[in-house]
């Protein structure tokens, strides 16, 4: 089936296994939060655990409350609380109470899931010193819990927030920590650096502390990927042979990724003639990276034909790859012969994703074409794909732009029907829109529908939509939302442990 025809038509193992769980319905459903109609499953007993956590005064009164409904926090629920606590910005010292909680019952353990998000959750908002009081628990209880996952996901808050040096400092941490401090934490480290500051960083820190390992293949591979300069790379290649580290297929991908990125397409298919010759197969991502190389040179038609010359080698294209050579001449605003690869990709089996249509998104926004927009957006919802948070920000800023807000409350309307997107990004340009429309009563309605979902709305958003509610005088109104954001806080205070915290 054709989609598109042309740009016209747009202008745990045993011990963390899930146990049952059981609940109370009536005391459950007689709750004041929640309504007869709540079906008892899984994802609802989630919604009704969160609510309860955010909706406590105090640690007491969570204890208490969640004991009255009578739910069961087997370590599936448990982890998925947590995760809705990440996903929906909550209160990380709720969550904490929450993980504390649990974590006391006698014989229970938490999974290295609830773990890692729980440590997430406090890294995001600069509570570090709470981090470590929670890992030396779980070190005191099963320092197997904490995985150099863990260590990753610690750095890489710590990495965001503050400077090199601390972070490497936090990394020594660790070695009090965990039950091996190998060369499998240092690549954790490593990695960190690479994501969230730069190669440089890393190459550095590599060189200051690489005598107490033993680089092994990860490690290069780590150090090889997101160079901008080729000679940087060559020389990590230099020493990986030194040291007998024999390069893999992500060695050369890395090493080819740099080539393609710094236009230098001649030394990417000399590296992908070496890998034949190593009796290396390349992948479906090697391709990938020279299709996206050669976009980078202006060649999108060399590039689509890299699409079937794969094919001859044996390596079958994914929608990836497709998107790549899509988003070639997207970029080369050759949206015709963009959208025949979409009809391409259907014809061989394969459904066009989210980040493919994001591709066109782009190109609309730039152009500021809101009737394509819409169109395209009809269009991959009827053939079966949801958006995703970056094409419903596309969207509502166009609509913003436009001043659509009929658009951007159908939009709204289906991600929360549907549950597609982050409501609680797209919020703030929602709101933004309809204040400047004075649309009050549909900013109270969707206010509402994202306290209903568990998100809390920004304090800035909310300030906004208050001064206009008390110069309309809708005190009754604006007070309704004022109790709705108080249950998202305030803070739980845990008990031995101090709120206000530095931030290393």
């Amino acid at each position: 089936m054709v989609i598109l025809n042309s740009y016209r038509l747009f202008q745990s193992q045993s011990r963390y296994a899930s146990r049952k769980i059981v609940l109370k319905p009536t005391s459950l459903l007689s709750h004041p939060l929640f309504s007869s109609s709540h079906l008892i499953s899984i994802d609802d007993d989630v919604e009704v655990v969160y609510r309860i956590i955010t909706s406590s005064s105090s640690s007491q009164n969570l204890r208490q409350t969640l004991k009255s409904i009578g739910v069961f926090l087997s370590n599936d629920l448990i982890d998925k609380v947590l995760l809705k606590f990440r996903f929906a910005h909550g209160n990380p010292l709720q969550a904490l109470e929450f993980f504390k909680l649990t974590s006391n019952r006698r014989g229970f353990y938490h999974t290295p899931f609830s773990v890692d998000t729980m440590v997430y959750i406090l890294g995001r908002t600069r509570k570090f010193e709470h981090i470590w009081d929670v890992l030396i628990e779980i070190k005191r209880k099963d320092p197997s819990l904490i995985s150099s996952r863990t260590i990753q996901v610690v750095l890489a808050r710590i990495a965001k927030l503050c400077s090199v040096r601390q972070t490497v400092e936090s990394f020594r941490k660790f070695k009090k920590l965990v039950p091996v401090f190998d060369i499998t934490c240092f690549n954790a480290l490593l990695r960190t650096l690479c994501q969230e500051k730069s190669m440089t960083d890393a190459r550095n820190v590599y060189h200051q502390l690489k005598k107490g390992y033993r680089p092994n293949l990860q490690t290069f591979n780590i150090l090889l990927s997101g160079w901008k300069s080729s000679e940087e790379a060559e020389s990590f290649l230099e020493e990986m042979i030194e040291l007998g580290v024999k390069p893999d297929i992500v060695t050369y991908n890395s090493l080819i990724d740099v080539y393609s990125k710094s236009r230098e397409i001649q030394k990417a298919y000399r590296m992908l003639k070496k890998m034949r010759e190593e009796d290396i197969t390349p992948d479906v991502i090697t391709y990938t990276i020279i299709i996206g190389g050669l976009g980078l040179i202006g060649q999108p038609d060399k590039a689509r034909y890299v699409l079937k010359e794969m094919e001859e080698y044996g390596c079958h294209p994914d929608v990836a790859a497709y998107n790549a050579a899509i988003r070639n001449y997207c970029i080369a605003k050759r949206l015709n012969d963009a959208f025949g690869l979409i009809n391409e990709m259907v014809e061989k089996g394969m459904n066009p994703n989210a980040t493919t249509y994001n591709l066109f998104f782009r190109v609309f926004y730039w152009s500021n074409d809101l009737h394509s927009s819409w169109n395209l957006y009809n269009r991959m919802t009827h053939a079966g794909c949801l958006p995703n948070t970056q094409s419903c920000m596309f969207l509502f800023r166009l609509f913003r732009r436009h001043e659509n807000a009929e658009m951007a409350l159908q939009l709204w309307d289906d991600m929360v029907k549907i549950g597609f997107g982050s409501l609680a990004l797209a919020s703030d340009v929602l709101f933004d829109l309809l204040c400047d429309m004075g649309r009050l009563a549909e900013a109270e309605m969707c206010f509402l529908q994202m306290v209903e979902k568990g998100y809390k709305p920004s304090n800035v958003s909310f300030k906004r939509i208050k001064v206009l509610l008390e110069l309309a005088n809708k005190h009754d109104v604006l007070q309704n939302l004022e109790e709705k954001m108080t249950t998202f806080g305030p803070s739980i205070k845990v008990a031995g442990v101090p709120e206000d915290l530095s931030e290393t």
